[in-house]
């Protein structure tokens, strides 16, 4: 099931600029300028969707954050922690126009094994799923919204 968020309505909220020919975007988590890539457009059009609809606070997101799957170095995109500092929900984004097919689902799959995050989330602007995970059950089930910033009773595994 696709949802169906307008990132484009947080694009005023983003901090563009251009420094000899090159353009760059403002990071509000990392609070660094990077070069402005399509990839980066999507992930900061999220970054400011979770801080402004979804109520998530800055400090609990981390942008490309370092992680060892089976011995391997991967980079996440976007992982957002609970209340209690754990791993909630994990995003994985694309440019727009990159196909969001089994490939991408095997990818953020393999990268939440050692998390084991309740949401898993991809996007390439255009398109975005959501889904939860169930461990218990050993299954998940694709969602109509992204989660908000849980509350405290929401934190319960699943």
């Amino acid at each position: 099931m696709q949802i169906s968020v307008d990132w484009t309505s947080f694009r005023d909220r983003l901090k563009i600029r251009k420094t000899g020919e090159e353009r760059q975007i403002f990071d509000p988590v990392r609070a660094r300028w990077l070069v402005l890539q399509p990839e980066e457009m999507v992930r900061q059009l999220v970054i400011q969707y979770l801080l402004l609809e979804k109520g998530f606070p800055k400090n609990r997101l981390n942008v490309e954050k370092e992680l060892q799957v089976q011995g391997q170095k991967r980079r996440l995109d976007l992982i957002v922690y609970s209340k209690a500092v754990e791993p909630y929900l994990l995003v994985e984004c694309k440019r727009p126009g990159v196909k969001l097919d089994q490939s991408v689902f095997r990818q953020i799959a393999w990268y939440n094994m050692p998390l084991r995050v309740r949401y898993l989330v991809v996007t390439n602007g255009p398109e975005t799923y959501c889904c939860e995970m169930d461990y218990e059950l050993n299954s998940f089930r694709f969602l109509d919204a992204l989660p908000d910033f849980p509350a405290d009773a929401d934190l319960l595994p699943h």
